[in-house]
């Protein structure tokens, strides 16, 4: 008996595994939210995308002189609608994880609260979702290391970049100076945390891909720089 128990046992979870998401229309309404949250990311961003201004404007009905301001926009009408959406889904789901809706999907709503005001309020429950398994941890570490720099604290796992752009007094203009990591906690253990939260890169690796040089940077430091 205890056999074939755990032969029905066995069978039932690779049917549920089989199954995929439990709830596919759902699955299918965050893919449709990660597209959007993306679109003008790109347009903005994406150094393929950004070779074609041109092109852009007259896709989009702009000016090639507006385009920038036209993106940036569109993007923040954007993250307002889906931030919307994905408030009711969570306060109907909880957080909709892998076993509701599979991976990668489980990473939308976590993508447009990263993208929002609105950290403080879900980071707790995207922790909770990291710790059931139904995020990867990584991604809650990067909420947390932002939401961190907001607060003007040292963050943990060096994976948010910051740059000011402070007026010229020459011109009245303002200037992008050189970006650099955040400050990072006990920055000689970052990478150890790093790799313990399932990140598969060290942060000087991080900062590389961020085009950032990496250096260690103190609060103290930053207090001083021209805003």
């Amino acid at each position: 008996m205890k056999a074939l128990r755990l032969v029905l046992l066995l069978l039932t979870a690779l049917s549920s595994q089989a199954q995929g998401p439990l709830r596919p229309a759902l699955k299918r309404e965050l893919d449709s939210i990660y597209t959007t949250d993306q679109r003008y990311r790109l347009m903005l961003f994406d150094p393929h995308h950004r070779r074609r201004p041109d092109s852009l404007a007259r896709v989009l009905g702009v000016t090639r002189e507006s385009l920038q301001d036209q993106l940036y926009r569109r993007m923040v009408q954007t993250d307002s609608s889906n931030l919307l959406r994905v408030r009711a889904i969570i306060r109907q789901y909880g957080y909709p994880g892998k076993s509701l809706v599979g991976s990668p999907t489980n990473e939308t709503a976590w993508l447009v609260v990263q993208h929002s005001d609105e950290i403080d309020t879900y980071l707790p429950l995207v922790k909770k979702a990291a710790e059931r398994g139904e995020l990867p941890y990584y991604l809650y570490a990067q909420m947390l290391d932002r939401q961190l720099m907001r607060k003007g604290k040292e963050q943990l796992y060096g994976t948010q970049g910051f740059g000011y752009s402070p007026v010229n007094p020459s011109t009245g203009l303002r200037e992008a100076q050189p970006p650099f990591i955040w400050p990072i906690k006990d920055p000689a253990k970052v990478n150890e945390r790093r790799r313990k939260a399932g990140f598969d890169t060290t942060v000087e690796q991080s900062a590389t891909r961020l085009g950032i040089p990496y250096r260690v940077v103190t609060l103290e430091e930053v207090a001083k720089m021209p805003k």
